[in-house]
């Protein structure tokens, strides 16, 4: 097997233990993460995927193990806390606020808001303004460059299946995240737009020295994009490697096909 390029590590998971009544959702999953890479997790249904994300973004505590961030441990950090520190993840299922519309949805995600503190508004009124002008366009740009800039005016229940995906994306990126965990992203989107996605992705990654850590069952999307792959099945790593390398393994592909 090849190895990865070496690059500063920015998350570690080490030998990390969930369970949910008695079975054993990650079972001793180590792993790691390096800076300004673009990694991809794959695994049949219930191989522990998003249990994983869940562990990582501090929605549920691992029983043993342990989650280190830019070298210092989060596990039993709550989830707002890991947020701030810069690790920011997308659901399965957009989790939106859907009577409102999709602009005030993207500028909800943004972080270090002067107006979150009711006294700015009035003790920092002229710096406020000045960064809600600068929020409000930046949102637009997130928009556009997702295809969402003619929907922004309208309430997230609006939206199709696809673009509340879209939209969940656009929030994720409005908190300038560090690292970026996107669970299965282009689930129920059309696939012409998400070559698009992941090609934009793949650029703000570069500009942003943006990590991020991708849930994916497209393997197209994974040989295209990914840098290095993990593959999961019955709570452990079973196999890691560069994309091309993944596609041909038994082992993996035996797990696909059911026969281990």
């Amino acid at each position: 097997m090849s190895k990865k390029e070496h690059f500063d590590t920015i998350l570690e998971v080490k030998d990390l233990i969930k369970s949910f009544g008695g079975l054993k959702a990650l079972n001793g999953v180590t792993l790691s993460i390096e800076e300004g890479g673009l990694f991809g997790l794959i695994g049949p249904n219930g191989s522990g995927k998003t249990t994983l994300f869940n562990c990582i973004a501090g929605v549920f505590e691992p029983e043993a193990g342990e989650i280190w961030f830019r070298g210092e441990r989060i596990d039993g950090l709550k989830p707002y806390e890991i947020y701030q520190k810069g690790v920011v993840r997308t659901f399965q299922v957009p989790r939106l606020f859907f009577k409102l519309p999709v602009i005030d949805n993207i500028l909800i995600a943004s972080r270090n808001q002067i107006g979150d503190r009711a006294m700015n508004v009035f003790l920092k009124r002229r710096v406020w303004i000045k960064q809600e002008k600068e929020l409000i366009e930046k949102a637009v740009q997130i928009a556009e460059m997702l295809g969402l800039d003619d929907v922004l005016n309208l309430p997230a229940s609006n939206l199709s299946g696809g673009q509340m995906k879209l939209l969940e994306l656009a929030r994720a990126l409005m908190s300038d995240p560090t690292l970026l965990l996107l669970d299965e992203p282009a689930a129920g989107v059309n696939p012409m737009l998400v070559e698009k996605i992941f090609e934009r992705v793949y650029e703000l990654r570069k500009k942003q020295k943006l990590t991020i850590f991708v849930i994916e069952h497209r393997m197209e999307v994974i040989v295209n994009f990914v840098d290095w792959c993990y593959v999961m099945h019955k709570g452990k790593v079973i196999a890691q490697g560069k994309p091309v390398e993944i596609v041909q393994n038994k082992q993996v592909v035996d797990v696909y096909l059911g026969e281990a």
